[in-house]
């Protein structure tokens, strides 16, 4: 398959481009699953079949994440980017386990539009120096799991497992330095609650990025989506569960995103 990622803007997104809509397929074990607060994990499904049904619903973009990868040590699954790649027509991003230049390449040679990368980079922020490198900014999504801890805001590692003492703001601002394509940042207290983003915490970062943003965390409805980019800015909003158990439609999302008068691709 043909990548299409060059489609996608590295220049920070502003009002006269369209958001996007990003559906999320978190997997452990080959299946898609949600939890909570990255927690009480349940099933949602065949990923490659998600992937498939979102791809003609509309989405723009599509991010798998393998949850356990890092945890576990293991690689991320290549035959499931081989599978996606088949069966999908926009740009994927795929992330979890990515430790070297070599699993990138890898992934990126087997169909995977851009690749994702968290806990190896807080780890070795010079990473995203080799990977911008190597591939094009464009090609490197720096994911980032945060949480509000009395009064600021820190990076979690692994899933969200292994709490840090690095700040999320400063973090954000060294990745964009080192080449960086995107942010994804999630807020791992509004992750799977369905009590909406965290806008206040988006639109503060989003105000100091000159990169793409994409928003995660909290989708509950589609108002939520409305607030996400009208609130923050941000240049894409990621959900999973609210799309996964068929809650929100995207033809409906983005119907009611343009009668906002938010630009999106219909």
């Amino acid at each position: 398959m043909e990548s299409s990622s060059l489609q996608t803007e590295v220049i920070k997104a502003g009002n006269d481009l369209a958001k996007r809509i990003i559906p999320c397929l978190d997997v452990k074990d080959g299946r898609t699953v949600k939890g909570v607060n990255f927690v009480a994990l349940r099933d949602a499904g065949d990923p490659v079949e998600l992937a498939y049904q979102y791809s003609r619903q509309g989405a723009d973009e599509l991010v798998f994440l393998d949850i356990t990868a890092t945890h576990e040590r293991r690689k991320t699954i290549v035959e499931l980017v081989k599978a996606v790649a088949r069966q999908v027509n926009i740009p994927f991003t795929i992330g979890g386990g990515i430790n070297e230049i070599s699993d990138a390449d890898i992934l990126l040679n087997s169909g995977a539009d851009k690749i994702s990368v968290n806990s190896a980079v807080v780890r070795n922020p010079a990473f995203i120096d080799e990977l911008a490198l190597a591939f094009g900014k464009q090609f490197v999504v720096v994911a980032i799991d945060t949480k509000h801890i009395n009064g600021k805001n820190y990076v979690h590692l692994n899933g969200g497992r292994i709490a840090t003492e690095i700040e999320t703001e400063d973090w954000i601002r060294e990745a964009e330095s080192r080449g960086a394509g995107e942010i994804l940042l999630t807020s791992m207290d509004h992750d799977g609650t369905k009590a909406g983003f965290d806008n206040g915490l988006l639109k503060k970062i989003n105000n100091t990025l000159s990169i793409p943003l994409i928003a995660s965390g909290g989708a509950g409805n589609i108002q939520d989506f409305v607030d996400v980019f009208k609130i923050s800015n941000a240049d894409a909003a990621l959900a999973a569960s609210v799309f996964h158990y068929g809650e929100i439609l995207i033809p409906d999302l983005k119907k009611v995103l343009q009668q906002n008068n938010i630009e999106v691709r219909i």
